[in-house]
């Protein structure tokens, strides 16, 4: 035993391989498990309904076919499909490996691969065959990403991925960088992962069975009932011979009755119509357990147009989450195909990223007020930098394009503070020309604040001054009148600024 190198309070030491201590090899493994028993060389799938089914997981194909279950499916799938995608650089940032990458990914039906990936989440796993391709610059690149039946693969004692084939019944080990393997919630007992679809299959079973049998009640109940009436001395030929005729008028809504006979049509809403509502609940609340089981949440259809707004909000949130857990799966599958590119044509560490968002919307009050703000601040000769909206607004570079202000229009010169009437104060004039010299500013800051300052000192109680105010400045309305009062305090704080500088 050699000792290695001391790391942070850590000893590290390296060990010859006959004398591993017993801390290093794996102990509870299957082949010396007691449970555990095979004739096979791979590991079945332990998926309890598959196992008491007798069935593989093709079965769980089929529960695809059901309206609400592919509903629920493309809602899911849709949660992810619907962001935008793109490479994240990172220290890769406009190297020749991301350039390469990024064009890769644009040649790729990027869509139809998140779909198939995101079908692990239905069947517990998901293997995508990676067809690789050579260019025309000699580099070596996915041609395309497919997603394979899930029935063709197992696991063998290892957990190690395993492709059946007519000549290799048990399977064999696939090479490297051929499969991406997609695994939903995969533990060490189950490296099928668990498939969501499984939570459907005893629903759909049932309601299946309850539209059959609603279909037969409604038409038990559905139509009338037609009832023939004979003499007690008429003979079993002939009240055979009425019930065909009756039989044939159901069909025909015709037929020919003895004249001594009687046919009375009776509804039958009236017994079966308020039994019909149990399907109609049993359905229901299956559709709801679907819902759960795929989407997490059910949104309105539990709680029908009385649910409350809060609630509603809250099964929001959690689709979010398992939009951002499904997100997660999408972007590992992805990276590992960008790993394996990377390692094939570059000899560099420096591996760009796939990454997913939303379209946000803009903050309009954020928008609203930097609108305001760039008008204020050009007054003063200031501007928000690039650097500030791509931060607030998420921009990238190549989103904005710098250029030369545009010219005013054609009779709406520059705002000035001059939003009121020149006549209404004294020095309208010297702060429409507004200088960044300090004496100036103390000059005009006096002008605009000397007959407010006077009220001030005139009245006693804040109505007597705005009632001042207004008696004052006649023609200013009561925006004007804020604005106004806004440009005196913005000369004010650019004046204290000036005399802190100084």
């Amino acid at each position: 035993m050699k000792r290695g190198k001391q790391k942070k309070g850590q000893e590290i030491f390296n060990f010859a391989a006959a004398e591993l201590p017993p801390i290093f090899p794996e102990i509870a493994t299957r082949r010396g498990a007691i449970d555990f028993y095979t004739w096979s060389m791979y590991l079945p799938n332990p998926d309890p309904i598959l196992r008491k089914q007798g069935k593989n997981i093709t079965a769980y194909n089929e529960l695809l076919v059901d309206a609400h279950v592919g509903a629920c499916v493309k809602s899911r799938k849709s949660g992810v499909t619907s962001l935008n995608w793109g490479i994240d650089y990172g220290a890769a940032k406009m190297t020749r490996q991301a350039k390469f990458i990024d064009a890769v990914l644009k040649n790729l039906d990027v869509d139809r691969i998140m779909s198939e990936i995101l079908n692990a989440v239905l069947f517990g796993y998901q293997a995508l065959e990676v067809m690789w391709k050579q260019d025309e610059n000699g580099f070596i690149v996915p041609d395309d990403v497919l997603g394979k039946p899930q029935n063709w693969f197992v696991f063998d004692m290892e957990n190690n991925l395993m492709l059946r084939t007519r000549d290799n019944f048990n399977g064999f080990v696939l090479p490297d960088r051929k499969f991406i393997l997609v695994q939903h919630e995969p533990t060490y007992e189950n490296p099928y992962g668990f498939a969501e679809l499984s939570r459907c299959f005893w629903p759909v079973v049932f309601k299946k069975g309850s539209l059959k049998f609603w279909a037969v009640f409604a038409e038990k109940y559905g139509m009338p009932f037609i009832i023939g009436k004979q003499p007690r001395s008429t003979s079993k030929e002939d009240t055979e011979k009425l019930a065909n005729m009756l039989d044939a008028m159901v069909q025909d809504a015709v037929a020919v009755i003895p004249d001594d006979s009687s046919v009375d049509i009776q509804s039958g809403l009236v017994k079966g119509g308020a039994s019909s509502t149990l399907y109609v609940d049993l359905i229901k609340f299956l559709n709801d357990e679907i819902s759960k089981a795929i989407l997490g949440q059910t949104l309105t259809t539990e709680m029908g147009s009385t649910g409350s707004y809060s609630a509603s909000q809250t099964h929001m949130e959690v689709r979010g989450d398992i939009v951002m857990a499904d997100k997660r799966l999408v972007i590992k599958a992805f990276n590992t195909l960008i790993k394996w590119i990377i390692e094939i044509n570059f000899a560099s560490k420096d591996v760009p990223e796939f990454n997913l968002w939303a379209e946000e919307d803009v903050d309009q009050s954020l928008a609203e007020r930097d609108k305001n703000l760039t008008a204020s601040m050009a007054l003063s000769g200031l501007q928000l930098t690039k650097k500030y909206y791509q931060k607030s607004y998420g921009l990238e570079d190549e989103d904005i394009q710098e250029g030369a202000a545009p010219a005013p229009a054609a009779g709406n010169p520059p705002a000035t503070f001059a939003e009121a009437d020149a006549n209404s104060f004294p020095d309208q004039t010297a702060i429409d020309k507004v200088k960044l010299s300090p004496a100036d500013l103390k000059s005009q800051a006096d002008g605009v604040l000397k007959p407010i300052i006077e009220m001030i000192n005139r009245n006693a109680s804040y109505n007597e001054i705005l009632n001042s105010l207004a008696a004052t400045f006649p023609t200013l309305d009561t925006d004007a009148l804020v604005n106004m009062l806004t440009q005196a305090y913005f000369v004010l704080e650019t004046l204290g600024r000036l005399n802190a500088n100084a």
